[in-house]
């Protein structure tokens, strides 16, 4: 396990399983920088939140991945408001073990989806560490080619034809699941349309996006992708709107 994996795993239980503010001392920068909408910049905004958790929060965690100084986290808050949330979380690690930045995007839990696949269920092991740099290659083309490119004529040549599992709530499984979700979106005004990926998080088989862009309003897109013999066969994703206002000056981004 990589060391900003265990630092971030490590904070995180004391934070958020044991709901311990005084890890904020242990584990946090003076100069935490905060993009998330939920939260003022800063670690004493932090140690607030942490200090503030109802009795019956818990965190669910569903996969980890580490990428240099960015650990990315995927799972399901409970108890943070009236109902389940599914989240990705993205952390920046510095050279003395701290946690110095933070991003992240939330979305309502749906108990009946499209596919009949959760939001977060799934593989979440990384077996394939020596794919990293291919997979990102692979992903972040199909990013520029297609999702801001618009050009879905190469979709085949990213997606697999046989297998694609999607855990989007609202889209079934396979290419034309997803092309059937797209088409009841665009008649409701909600293209997709993407204008800047701004992070793209590797390890193994696993490649984050973090991306900004329309869906109705603007919204932050975060799409984990899982890829399989150059081909993407798994897409999750939380597609958070942009808020009016921050609790910061730092943007989403």
């Amino acid at each position: 396990m990589s060391t900003a994996k265990n630092t971030v795993l490590t904070a995180a239980d004391e934070l958020f399983r044991k709901k311990d503010p005084s890890a904020v001392d242990r584990w946090v920068a003076p100069g935490y920088i905060q993009h998330s909408a939920l939260a003022a910049d800063g670690p004493e905004a932090l140690r607030g939140l942490v200090a503030a958790l109802p009795d019956g929060f818990r965190y669910e965690g569903a996969r980890v991945i580490a990428d240099g100084d960015l650990v990315a986290l995927h799972g399901t808050y409970h108890g943070f408001g009236p109902d389940p949330l599914v989240a990705f979380d993205v952390f920046r690690v510095d050279g003395d073990g701290r946690l110095v930045e933070h991003w992240d995007a939330l979305t309502p839990l749906v108990a009946d989806t499209a596919s009949g696949r959760s939001q977060t269920d799934g593989p979440a092991g990384i077996t394939e560490p020596g794919t990293t740099e291919a997979n990102r290659a692979l992903v972040a083309e199909f990013a520029r080619k297609v999702l801001i490119g618009g050009d879905y004529s190469v979709l085949t040549d990213f997606i697999s034809t046989e297998t694609y599992h999607q855990h989007n709530p609202e889209a079934a499984d396979g290419l034309d699941g997803f092309g059937a979700a797209a088409a009841n979106w665009a008649a409701q005004g909600k293209n997709l349309v993407y204008r800047t990926v701004h992070k793209v998080i590797a390890e193994g088989e696993f490649v984050l996006l973090q991306s900004e862009g329309e869906f109705g309003v603007p919204v932050a897109y975060y799409d984990l992708f899982r890829v399989a013999d150059g081909r993407i066969v798994e897409h999750w994703d939380v597609i958070a709107p942009v808020p009016a206002e921050l609790p910061h000056a730092n943007g989403l981004f």
